[in-house]
C-alpha cells in the first residue's frame, strides 16, 4: 500500500512542485489549503483556486481548512501588539508554528489518520543517530533556504515532515513545474509575506489596526531632528523614507513607542554587539545550560556570525557575538547554527 502524506498547497509553484514529486514518486497524496485571511480579493482567494487547479491536475483529493481564527489570533493580532509596542514581529516563523505544521498534522491525523505531511518550503530533515533528535537542515540552494522561519517547528512536527524541494534551487523546481506540465509553473513568485501580498505594503496593512500618532525623531543626544507619522512605521537599520535631512546618512537606532519617539543615528550606532533572546526553541541541540558557540543569523536576509549564546533559564538566553552586528531588531528571531544545521533559536527581546 502507497504511503500517505498530506501537502500544503498554498496554490504556488513550489507547493505545487512539492506535490507532484510525491505523487510521482507514489505517494497517496492528499492537498491541504489553509484558508488565512478575511475579505474579498485576498491573495488566499486565487492560491485556494490554483491550489484546487493543482489537485484537479494530479487527479488528488483537495481540502480546504478554516484557518482564518486561528490566523487573526496567532498572527495579526501578534503583529499590530508588537507594531504597536516599537518591535519588528515576524510573522512567518510564528504562523509555520502556530497555524500552519501542528494543526496541519492534526487535521491529518484525526481526519485522514495520516501522520505525514509536506509543504513546498526549501529546507532539509535528518536524524542525528547519536541523539535521535530530528535535525532542521538548511536547503541546497541558499538562496531560497527558508529554515530561518522554520526553527519553531517542534520536534513532534518536525519528524513529520517531508521537504520536497530541500535539495533542488529554485530555477530547478521551475524546470519541473515545466516538465509536469502544472498550471502554476509560470506563476509569479510571491511575496515573503502573505500580508504584505493582500494589503499592497505592511505600512498599509499595519495602519488598518493601529492610529497613527505624529512624534518626535530625534538623534542620540535628543536632538529634535524631524516629525515621524506613527512609530509603526519604522524598524531598525532603516535608513530609506525617514524624512530627515543630514550631512551623513541617518538610520533608525531604536524605536520608543512609549515616548512616541524615534532615535536615529549613524551605522556605527545602529550596531550592538549582544542581545537576548527568549522562546527559544531547540531543535537539533537539547536544551542545555552551557554556553555554545554558534553561528547566528538575526534576519532572514542577513549573514551569520559567530556568537557565543549563554543560556539564562525560562527559554532565555544571552548572546555575545565576535563582531558588532547592524540592526539588531526586538521581535527578529535569532537562529543559531552549527554548519547547515539548525540548533536552536528565540526571539530577540528589547532592550533594557
Amino acid at each position: 500500500m502507497a504511503e500517505k502524506v498530506v501537502v500544503g498547497l498554498s496554490g504556488g509553484v513550489d507547493s505545487s512542485v512539492a506535490a507532484a514529486l510525491l505523487h510521482q514518486q507514489g505517494y497517496d497524496v492528499t492537498g491541504l489549503t489553509l484558508w488565512l485571511m478575511r475579505g474579498k480579493g485576498q491573495c488566499c482567494s486565487d492560491g485556494m483556486v490554483d491550489a484546487a487547479r493543482i489537485c484537479e491536475q494530479l487527479s488528488i483529493p483537495h481540502e480546504i481548512v478554516d484557518s482564518r481564527d486561528a490566523f487573526e489570533q496567532h498572527i495579526i493580532n501578534y503583529l499590530v501588539t508588537g507594531y504597536a509596542a516599537g518591535n519588528t514581529p515576524l510573522p512567518c516563523s510564528r504562523c509555520n508554528k502556530a497555524v500552519k505544521f501542528a494543526p496541519m498534522l492534526h487535521y491529518a491525523r484525526e481526519k485522514f489518520g495520516i501522520d505525514k505531511i509536506a509543504t513546498g518550503h526549501y529546507a532539509r530533515v535528518t536524524i542525528d543517530p547519536e541523539t535521535g533528535r530530528y535535525q532542521l537542515r538548511r536547503a541546497v540552494d541558499r538562496t531560497k533556504d527558508q529554515s530561518y522561519f522554520l526553527y519553531e517547528v517542534a520536534q513532534e512536527e518536525l519528524g513529520r515532515c517531508v521537504f520536497p524541494l530541500g535539495d533542488l534551487t529554485k530555477i530547478e523546481t521551475r524546470q519541473i513545474a515545466a516538465e509536469f506540465g502544472l498550471v502554476t509553473a509560470e506563476k509569479a513568485e510571491s511575496q515573503d509575506l502573505c500580508l504584505v501580498e493582500a494589503h499592497g505594503s505592511m505600512q498599509q496593512f499595519l495602519d488598518r489596526y493601529i492610529h497613527s500618532h505624529k512624534g518626535k525623531i530625534v538623534d542620540t543626544s535628543g536632538k529634535i531632528l524631524g516629525e515621524h507619522d506613527g512609530t509603526h512605521h519604522y524598524t531598525i537599520g532603516q535608513r530609506k523614507g525617514l524624512g530627515v535631512a543630514a550631512a551623513n546618512p541617518l538610520y533608525v537606532v531604536s524605536i520608543d513607542a512609549g515616548k512616541n519617539e524615534v532615535v536615529v543615528g549613524d551605522r556605527s550606532e545602529a550596531q550592538d554587539g549582544e542581545c537576548t533572546i527568549d522562546q527559544i526553541n531547540w531543535v537539533a541541540l537539547a536544551p542545555t545550560d552551557r554556553p555554545i558557540r554558534a553561528e547566528v543569523q538575526i534576519r532572514y536576509r542577513s549573514p551569520s556570525s559567530i556568537a557565543t549564546i549563554m543560556p539564562l533559564g525560562d527559554d532565555r538566553a544571552h548572546v555575545v557575538f565576535d563582531e558588532p552586528q547592524f540592526s539588531i531588531t526586538p521581535g527578529q528571531a535569532a537562529v543559531w547554527y552549527s554548519g547547515d544545521i539548525v540548533l536552536g533559536g528565540g526571539l530577540i527581546e528589547p532592550k533594557s
